[in-house]
Parts: C-alpha cells; structure tokens; sequence
C-alpha cells in the first residue's frame, strides 16, 4: 500500500475516534449537571448507558484498525497477527451489536411513549450496521487465514 493512502487511512481512523471520544465526555458531563426528569429516569438512563458502553468496543475496534494498518505498512499483512486483529474487530462489532440489542426494548418504551414508531428503526440502525461490519470482518479474517495457509504451503513446496 502507498505510503499517502495508508497515512490518509491512518488519520480518517484517528478522526473518527475523536468525535466520539469527545461526544462522550460531553455526554456524561451534561448527565451529571443535568439529569433526566425522575419518571423517565428508568427509561431513558439505560439507553444513554448502553451507547455510552458501546464506546468502548467502538474504539477498541478503531485501535485494532489501526494496528492492521501499521502491519500493512510494516510489510506484514499476511500473517497471524493481521488475522487477530480482524478477530479483535469482529468481537468488538458484535459487542456493539449486543449492547443495542439489549437497549432495544427501553427504545420501544419511549416510542410508545412518544407514539413515534420511527425510533424503534432508528435503534434498529446501530445493530445492523454493526452487524454488516462484524461480518465483514469474518469474511476477511477467514480469507486472510486461507491465504495464509497457502502461502505457508507454497514456501514449503519451494
């Protein structure tokens, strides 16, 4: 991979991480210095929770891709290390696609609530999308790990 393109990749995944890094802080500081209205405290705090959770794996997941890119550029692409990476990242999607799942019924709560169905698919979003990226990076891990071992029985048969 060239060097521009891998730098360029390297500071869309640091770009990334700070917004969210930062809506985050923003978030539970506004939390603290403004809490919810006490009867809808037990909806509403599990939600803002959950995707305060989800943060975690989010840039764990960024983390790894960007240890996949220092791997690509260190000439190192195919081997065990780029294949664990792709794993890590795996976890971390379907860790973010769990915690939406469990957050889904206070969504349908407060869509009751509001009376607006269209929430319940804005919840729905976060889990598919995390979804396709989990098993996005399944694909690659598995295709990453046949190529591997091809290459491995070609450097034997030479």
């Amino acid at each position: 991979m060239e060097r521009g393109s891998s730098l360029f990749l390297k500071a869309a995944v640091i770009l990334m991480a700070l917004p969210v890094l930062a809506g985050a802080g923003f978030a539970i500081y506004f939390l603290l210095r403004n809490p919810f209205n006490p009867e809808y405290a037990m909806i509403l705090y599990p939600i803002v929770i959950g995707v305060l959770l989800t943060v975690i794996p989010f840039i764990f997941a960024l983390y790894q891709s960007f240890k996949l890119l220092n791997y690509i550029d260190g000439k190192k692409a195919f081997s065990d290390l780029s294949v664990k990476a792709l794993k890590k990242i795996k976890f971390a999607a379907f860790s973010i696609s769990l915690i939406y799942a469990i957050i889904l019924p206070f969504i349908y709560i407060v869509a009751e609530i509001d009376d607006a169905p269209g929430i319940i698919l804005m919840g729905m979003v976060p889990i598919f999308a995390a979804l396709v990226v989990g098993v996005f990076a399944a694909v690659l891990q598995k295709l990453l790990n046949e190529a591997i071992n091809i290459k491995s029985e070609k450097d034997l048969t030479v």
